[in-house]
Parts: C-alpha cells; structure tokens; sequence
C-alpha cells in the first residue's frame, strides 16, 4: 500500500528556513488578481513596495511553500502518484501580522491520515515562527483518489450547514487566462495547472486553477468588501475545495456577515455556478 499510516504519523517533522521579500508578495498578490484597477488606492496597497500590506493567504506560498505539500508527498509512509492527488481543503490560522520581509523556521509534518473510501485524506501542518514567536499554522488536506479502503479512521466530514438567507454582498472577479501560469511562479509548480497533456492524465480537459489561487482570490475578496481593507482583521481562514476553476472563468462570491465571522460561497458563473469553494469562514476581530 502506497499510504502507511502509522509509519506517516511517526515521521520525524521536516524542518527548514524560509525567507521572502516585498517582490515575494507583490507576486503573490498580483497571482490573485490584486492591481486592477493598476491606479486604484486600495489596489495600491497590494502592488506598491512603500504601501505594502500582506494578505495573510501569502503563508501557503511564503519561502515557496517549503517544506512544502509537494515535498510532503514523498515523506515516509507515502508514496504517491501526483497525477491522483487533489487538493480537498486548507485551513490557516494567523497568530500575528505577516511582515512584508521577513525569515522564519517552518516545521511540516503529516498531522492526520484519513480513510475516505475511495480515497485518502492527509492532513498536512505546516508551523512557521521567526526570532519572535509563531507566525501562521497551515492544514492542507490532501486527497489521494484511489488510496483508501484500509479500514482506518474516516476523520471528521468537515461539512458546514449552509448560511441562511440571502447573502450580504456578492462580487464577481475575472480570472486572467493566464492566471494560473502567474500564480505558479509563487512556487506551485504541479504541472497540473499548466501542462495540458498532464491535466488530462489526471483526468481534465485542460490545466485548472490552483486551489490556493481561487482561496487567495477570495479572502481578498472578504478584506476588501467586509473588512473594510484590513488585512490584520484575520484571524483565521478555511475552506473545502467543491469544485474546479479553469483560468479564464468569473467567479461569483457571496459573503454572508455573521459575530466575528464572514462565510462565503464561491462558484464558476461560466458553469452554471458550479460551486468551488464551500464551507469557507473567515474569523476575524
């Protein structure tokens, strides 16, 4: 079996420094469609080195993800096909402000290792702290098609009651078809999102978008409506993967404000709003 369980939980974590600067996160930022309008003020904050904010969504990305979910894939008790693997969710909590520049030590491990079936789940934590404290602790969960049926634990569903009513606000935002060539030089470079002869090995007519790309697109979305711009307002952030999104697509946000919380639903307007994300709350002071 691809997947050990036990041997995956026993792994001794991996360890290793990372490091970014403000050309790091003005990338980052305009992978997720931040600088449109180029002149607008409040986009201005996201592009311009002398006003620069962080988008706490820059930790999955920062020092190029190391260790990294890819790099995770290989540890012991796993040994995967990157063609059957998809990105299920992504949870990240801030437990102080992103500096613009900055070094930090990042810590991964496999966290947990579902039995869903049909698939595995893994859970991958990545802790990052620098010379004064933690920074920002990431779950990835992990889904591994065709994986499972071990008999071990199926772990938690994760599954959210929908909001009630109609949702506060509702923006749109345009993709780039060349959004996901962008996002990539952040460091996901799963040829996946570019290679179209690998998109359909894995079982897609064309490359699709990152997943993070789609969950930074709409956490800018939250700040910049709800937030009143605030990107320290974070607390923390999650969501479940429903659905693809193909470079080139609109994705409709609806936001539903609720007691230090935004929830949110994004779909594909192109497929009928095909849902993409789902179960996505944003905690914030």
């Amino acid at each position: 079996m691809p997947i050990d369980a036990a041997k995956a939980l026993a792994a001794e974590p991996r360890t290793g420094e990372i490091a970014w600067d403000r050309r790091d996160v003005q990338l980052y930022h305009l992978g997720i469609g931040a600088g449109v309008p180029a002149n607008d003020p409040d986009e201005l904050r996201y592009t311009l080195e002398s006003r620069l904010h962080v988008l706490p969504s820059f930790a999955t990305v920062a020092g190029s993800g190391s260790p990294g979910v890819i790099s995770s894939l290989s540890m012991p008790g796993v040994e995967v096909d990157l063609a059957r693997v998809l990105h299920g969710g992504q949870r990240l909590e801030i437990h102080r402000a992103i500096p613009a520049e900055g070094r930090a030590t990042a810590t991964g491990r496999i966290a947990a290792v579902y039995d869903k079936g049909s698939a595995a789940v893994l859970v991958m934590r990545t802790e990052a702290a620098d010379a004064d404290g933690p920074l920002w602790t990431n779950d990835a969960q992990i889904f591994v098609r065709g994986e499972g049926g071990w008999g071990g634990d199926r772990g938690p569903s994760g599954r959210l009651e929908p909001p009630a009513g109609e949702a506060d606000r509702t923006v749109e935002r345009a993709l780039r078809e060349d959004q996901a060539l962008l996002y990539r030089l952040s460091g996901d470079y799963n040829p996946l999102h570019a290679d179209p002869e690998f998109a359909k090995l894995a079982g897609f007519d064309r490359p699709i978008l990152h997943g993070l790309c789609t969950y930074g697109v709409t956490l800018k979305a939250v700040v910049d409506t709800l937030l009143d711009g605030d990107v320290g307002r974070v607390r923390s952030y999650a969501t479940r993967f429903a659905g693809v999104v193909y470079p080139g697509e609109t994705l409709r946000i609806q936001m539903w404000r609720g007691a230090g919380e935004v929830r949110a639903a994004v779909s594909a307007v192109e497929r009928d709003d095909a849902p993409v994300l789902a179960d996505t709350v944003v905690q914030h002071s």
